[in-house]
């Protein structure tokens, strides 16, 4: 893969802050997704986050590091902590993460996909981080709610003040027909743009297959992690980029 030349621009140096960025990545897991799907979208966090370009940038300030959250979701109440709060000081501290997703193993999964319920869960998680600079949700998908509250119901009130939330959309093997795949992913993206993602930057990425999730979501991780801190802002819904 081609390593991006960038000007990464530092965030200020803030009295007393602990954390630059929080992220939260939360996987899907339900019963659209196969085992070897589910190995793919694994071992793609893992590529993703070990890929020089980002780990340049986790560890490019020390004095103030990110902290990284890793959890698998499918039903309204089928949560799975993977990798808990962890704060990523040096490549050892990767190697943790690294370990504890590959040491996982997937429990049974739901018949469902619960967006909405994933993304509560995920404002839960970043609640416990209130002092870090920026905090990021990361949901990743192959299909549209089906159970548990819809995400446009969900209000911008119960959105964390300064949460992001991005989304990274996978295309399903699922379907007949290279057109017809083409055209429900277009669709699933735009689900995602228009009831998932939230906050003014926010985003959605587009993996076309799983065979594609680890360079999407080292894509999305790179745009998230070079983002400057200009203050806080009022979090809305995102219109995406």
């Amino acid at each position: 893969m081609i390593r991006f030349c960038l000007l990464f621009l530092l965030l200020p140096v803030m009295a007393q802050a602990a954390c630059r960025q929080a992220i939260s990545l939360g996987l899907d897991v339900s019963s659209s997704v196969d085992q070897s799907e589910y190995t793919l979208q694994l071992e793609g966090v893992i590529t993703a986050l070990n890929a020089p370009v980002i780990m340049d940038i986790l560890f490019l300030q020390p004095d103030a590091p990110v902290r990284i959250h890793v959890f698998e979701w499918s039903g309204p109440i089928n949560q799975t902590v993977i990798v808990p709060w962890t704060t990523l000081n040096t490549p050892t501290d990767l190697a943790t993460v690294t370990a504890r997703l590959r040491a996982h193993r997937r429990g049974v999964p739901a018949p469902t996909t619960a967006v909405g319920s994933a993304l509560l869960a995920g404002f839960s998680y970043l609640e416990q981080h209130p002092d870090c600079w920026i905090r990021t949700l990361d949901l990743s998908g192959d299909g549209e709610t089906n159970t548990g509250p819809l995400p446009e119901t969900i209000p911008d009130t119960q959105t964390p003040s300064g949460v992001t939330v991005n989304g990274l959309v996978v295309g399903s093997g699922n379907f007949f027909g290279d057109q017809v795949s083409r055209n429900a992913l277009a669709d699933l993206e735009v689900y995602y743009r228009e009831n998932v993602i939230r906050g003014p930057v926010a985003f959605v990425e587009v993996a076309e297959n799983y065979d594609d999730y680890a360079a999407t979501m080292e894509r999305k991780l790179l745009r998230e992690l070079t983002a400057l801190a200009v203050g806080r802002v009022e979090t809305g819904r995102g219109s995406g980029g």
